[in-house]
């Protein structure tokens, strides 16, 4: 049978336009989601996504934010870059940096500002003192938000530019994400155990100290072996090296005090620390399987610090923290998967007697995003943002005279009928965990609304300063992000008769 183009034709026209007349009957919102509904036609348990026809043809819109909206928010402040000049020293690098904005750039009215609370009038000035006073740590714990030193090592930059202090901070003794905050090459004996990681199986002891993990050169056995046992195990030799990054800042490539912290230490452990291949300490870690800080000091940055521990069973090693003794120290708890309710669950007593060694004066927790696909309704919402409150109401009573900011999640979105929008109860949890904060003394920074509200994330990835995957900052946008952030806050702690200064 002979088939003619037209008939062929005639055929093709057909099936489209009874596809598209289709479109006429699918109902909006028709197919339900967890959070949203795509068009579709659904009977009992069956759903077909269909696109009606204003969604085909484009007449829906999905957000009233335009790309002109976004690139206004983004130009607002100028972010700082690392410095990388070979023929400077770090000292010199740091004093040509401005330390402060320059306001007679700025739009400061486009600024989103940090929210306080009502009932504590004396919030700022709180801030203002501890950043000012002679050593100030802060704790940034985040999801992977924050992963690599991202917005903390930028934050932290700007603050030690400002009040003094050098040093990246904490540094996990196996880094498991790439960061460029300082050079850290551990042995192949080292294994990684962190609190938050779901494909670790939790110590029984729960002792994961303020980072919430935890490193070992030997394997971790939840019940300890006896004299004879100890007998015939071999001795382990683990290393570490430490040195400071090319690929950072300069403030960061100047620490002189390195703190070694452990615990669950039952069994002899030789530490040696060298420099240079040069000697410098040797001692025995504490037995008692306690909280410990093992100081190492230096007149300056070490350039090859190498440490070499020898033992039969590992301590719990919670990591280093590389400082400069005063000003601000800023440490990065990156959590990757974390919605931040985990804190309570972990040893208060291990946790407290770190603190009480670290002696920090602010507590940042970011969060809120690894939990925004899970919330299903309204309640799901109330349920999260109440555990929060228990767990910074926790963290405040095993530390002393704690300051907290808490910074929202980002704009989020998923697909529906085809194109990338807002989670429906994003704008809701971003309400939510502000009333929260305000109820419990705690500042809030809304990352949401600071990115241009909702919508704004697709535009953000279309101008390549967040990932594809809609979540994760690009280098470029995270230094925007934090320099918002930073901004926010600078004109906060700004002094009264500075007000009208650039």
């Amino acid at each position: 049978m002979n088939i003619k183009p037209i008939q062929i034709s005639v055929f093709i026209l057909l099936v489209l336009g009874g596809l598209f007349g289709l479109m006429f009957l699918s109902q909006e919102d028709g197919v339900q989601k967890e959070q949203t509904q795509d068009d579709g036609f659904s009977y009992k348990e069956i759903a077909i996504k269909y696109p009606t026809y204003a969604t085909f043809l484009g007449l829906k819109k999905d957000s009233t934010l335009k790309r002109e909206d976004v690139l206004e928010v983004t130009q607002i402040v100028t972010p700082l870059d690392i410095e990388t000049t070979e023929d400077k020293s770090d000292i010199e690098l740091t004093k040509e940096i401005q330390k402060l904005p320059d306001f007679s750039k700025i739009d400061t009215t486009q600024i989103v500002r940090i929210k306080y609370p009502e009932d504590n009038p004396d919030f700022v000035n709180e801030l203002r003192d501890k950043l000012s006073s002679r050593s100030c740590r802060i704790i940034h714990y985040g999801d992977s938000q924050i992963e690599g030193d991202r917005i903390t090592g930028y934050l932290r930059n700007r603050l030690q530019h400002m009040f003094g202090g050098s040093g990246p901070g904490f540094i996990p003794v196996l880094p498991v994400y790439r960061q460029i905050s300082a050079i850290v090459e551990p042995s192949e004996h080292w294994e990684r155990y962190a609190f938050f990681d779901p494909t670790k199986k939790k110590f029984s002891h729960r002792k994961y100290g303020s980072y919430l993990s935890t490193s070992r050169f030997t394997k971790y056995q939840k019940v300890q072996p006896d004299s004879i046992a100890i007998d015939t195990l071999p001795i382990v030799k683990a290393t570490v090296k430490i040195g400071k990054s090319k690929k950072t800042y300069a403030k960061f490539r100047r620490f002189s005090k390195i703190g070694l912290h452990y615990g669950n230490c039952n069994f002899p452990i030789r530490i040696s620390v060298f420099n240079d291949n040069i000697l410098i300490q040797q001692d025995s870690l504490i037995t008692d399987g306690q909280y410990h800080q093992y100081q190492i000091n230096t007149s300056v940055t070490p350039t090859d610090l190498r440490i070499e521990l020898e033992g039969k069973i590992s301590a719990d090693f919670y990591g280093f923290t590389l400082d400069s003794g005063s000003g601000v120290q800023i440490d990065n708890v990156a959590m990757r998967g974390a919605s931040g309710t985990i804190f309570a669950n972990s040893s208060a007593q291990t946790y407290a007697q770190m603190m009480k060694k670290l002696s920090p004066k602010i507590v940042i927790m970011q969060y809120g995003g690894n939990t925004m696909p899970y919330l299903k309704d309204s309640t799901d919402v109330e349920k999260y943002t109440k555990r929060m409150s228990n767990q910074i109401n926790w963290i405040r009573k095993r530390t002393k005279n704690i300051s907290f900011i808490f910074i929202g999640p980002t704009d989020m979105c998923l697909p529906v009928n085809g194109k990338m929008e807002t989670y429906p109860m994003l704008p809701y949890l971003n309400q939510r965990l502000i009333e929260t904060c305000m109820q419990n003394n705690v500042a809030y920074w809304s990352m949401y609304d600071a990115m241009g509200g909702k919508g704004s994330m697709k535009l953000w990835v279309d101008e390549k300063l967040t990932a594809k995957d809609y979540m994760h900052f690009t280098w470029k946008g995270t230094k925007i992000i934090s320099e918002l952030l930073f901004t926010s806050l600078y004109l906060d702690l700004k002094e009264p008769k500075t007000n009208d200064e650039t």
